[in-house]
């Protein structure tokens, strides 16, 4: 003896099925610290996947310091002791520098470090 399925179950199972298979994987927090001291950037590396929403806390000691990330349009300053935190979504996979851009302070320009977010 056949058994039939109520189209109304069929229907549920199909469009779970679709549903299912059309999610992305969620997005994971990313939280790190940069700290700026004596013109170097520690870490210098930060590695993130695509989509992942990150979370910098970035900390100038000794004196003011600056965390730019031109292709994300990431621009952020703080001075002597301080510190700033800020957000964004990482939705470009690829290979970023991150630097300093303080003008007053010639040896600014070498502070370097690189954001990689992987893609998914």
């Amino acid at each position: 003896m056949r058994q039939r399925v109520p189209g109304a179950v069929l229907a549920l199972l199909i469009a779970t099925a679709t549903l299912a298979a059309g999610q992305e994987q969620a997005p994971n927090r990313r939280e790190f610290t940069v700290t700026a001291r004596d013109h170097v950037f520690t870490p210098d590396r930060l590695e993130v996947s695509k989509d992942d929403l990150v979370k910098i806390t970035f900390r100038a000691e000794g004196r003011p310091s600056s965390f730019v990330i031109d292709a994300y349009r990431i621009v952020k300053r703080a001075g002597g002791g301080q510190s700033v935190t800020f957000e964004f979504r990482a939705d470009q996979p690829g290979t970023f520098p991150y630097y300093c851009n303080l003008t007053g302070d010639p040896e600014c320009r070498n502070m370097q470090g690189t954001l990689v977010v992987k893609a998914r």
